[in-house]
């Protein structure tokens, strides 16, 4: 059980260390890193509660559509809204970067306590992939999450706000939803998803750097 336990938490501690020590402006306090983390754990449940009136209640139980609505809508959408109020209007949150951190938090502390999950009912065999695949892709949507939140808390027009706001949920809706699809609709599914990942992984530390710039120059134009 201590094994299991720790192949699936080991894969979210560390892709969490790698977004956080990246933060070389301003690093977050890590009291408020581990309690995004948490409630990213916390969310499993209920969303999994409401998943499963989807599917016995509702009868949403096949289709790739239904699927979708399921894990990519629901998941991305609760993530989005605990990060919302539990972070973006915090004080701490106070440079761009910071929303890629928070996003990160939470979407792995949910990814996490699900790892532990799917592990327990079908063993340590998959722990490579649940580390390689959903892990990780849960952390890459939450890169375009957080990086879309950081630039909507330091726009200069409302209009623009409400525009980046926007983005950070919806672009993370249409990446996990097209991660589902692949998996729901393409038969031989591998050839597709390494460079849907790899692509995941260049665009998500891109969104990284620029996190930075944009940091920077707010750093800068801050009065001495």
């Amino acid at each position: 059980m201590i094994a299991m336990i720790g192949a699936a938490i080991a894969p979210g501690i560390a892709i969490m260390s790698y977004f956080y020590l990246r933060d070389s402006l301003e690093p977050e306090p890590i009291s408020m890193v581990i309690r995004s983390f948490i409630f990213g754990m916390l969310l499993v449940i209920p969303i999994m509660v409401l998943q499963y009136i989807m599917q016995t209640e509702w009868n949403w139980r096949s289709g790739v559509v239904a699927e979708i609505i399921q894990s990519a809508v629901v998941e991305e959408f609760f993530k989005w809204m605990v990060i919302f109020f539990t972070a973006y209007k915090h004080v701490e949150f106070d440079e761009p970067y910071d929303g890629i951190v928070y996003a990160v938090a939470v979407s792995l502390g949910f990814a996490t306590l699900e790892n532990l999950f799917y592990l327990i009912i079908n063993g340590l065999n998959i722990a490579f992939w649940r580390a390689l695949l959903p892990v990780s892709s849960h952390a890459l949507f939450a890169v375009w999450m957080g990086y879309y939140l950081g630039r909507a808390k330091f726009s200069q027009k409302k209009e623009q706000e409400k525009l980046f706001l926007w983005l950070s949920i919806a672009l993370p809706i249409g990446l996990h939803a097209l991660y589902n699809a692949i998996f729901l609709s393409i038969q031989n599914w591998l050839v597709v998803i390494v460079p849907f990942m790899l692509v995941l992984w260049w665009q998500g530390l891109k969104k990284v750097q620029r996190a930075h710039d944009y940091g920077s120059k707010n750093l800068s134009s801050r009065p001495q």
